[in-house]
């Protein structure tokens, strides 16, 4: 069962939440979806997996870095800003790292195609680039490169992860 974790989220009711949904506490159940955003991760994600740890519950913690860093570009397009996503993560990993926890998975909107939905990355598409091929219906995805640089630095965190439990 996947919880969307935003910032509006109330701490103290994530215990009774937890129990009232997997009341045996069965491993590889409890799914929280972490939509933070960069303004947010730094002060609740500690505090969320303090207060998992003290009860001894049992989650997968999954980090969507996009939905929290949702933005409107100067020219009105709805996109968000690949160095904002990138951070998001290099936290969610930092974080895990710093409270032993095990960060379980990302989400992201993304696409195999060309498009210019959210600005940055490897082609630095800015806000007057959006317009050239903006084929978004609903949320903005990663195109094919910025795609392939987020697997590239998930694999950088992971790897690092793994050498430092050695």
């Amino acid at each position: 069962v996947g919880i969307k974790i935003g910032p509006s989220i109330n701490i103290k009711d994530i215990v009774k939440l937890c129990h009232m949904i997997n009341p045996n506490n069965e491993t590889g159940k409890l799914i929280f979806i972490v939509r933070l955003g960069i303004k947010h991760i730094q002060k609740i994600l500690p505090k969320l997996i303090k207060e998992i740890k003290k009860n001894k519950l049992n989650i997968i913690w999954i980090c969507d870095p996009m939905h929290g860093n949702t933005i409107q570009s100067q020219r009105g397009y709805k996109t968000r800003n690949f160095d904002t996503i990138k951070k998001e993560i290099e936290m969610f990993f930092a974080i895990h790292n710093k409270y032993n926890t095990t960060p379980g998975g990302l989400h992201f909107e993304l696409t195999g195609d060309s498009v210019t939905e959210c600005i940055g990355g490897i082609k630095n598409i800015k806000d007057d680039d959006l317009e050239e091929y903006y084929q978004t219906a609903c949320d903005p995805r990663l195109n094919n490169e910025q795609s392939l640089e987020m697997a590239f630095l998930t694999a950088e965190l992971l790897q690092k992860r793994r050498n430092n439990s050695e």
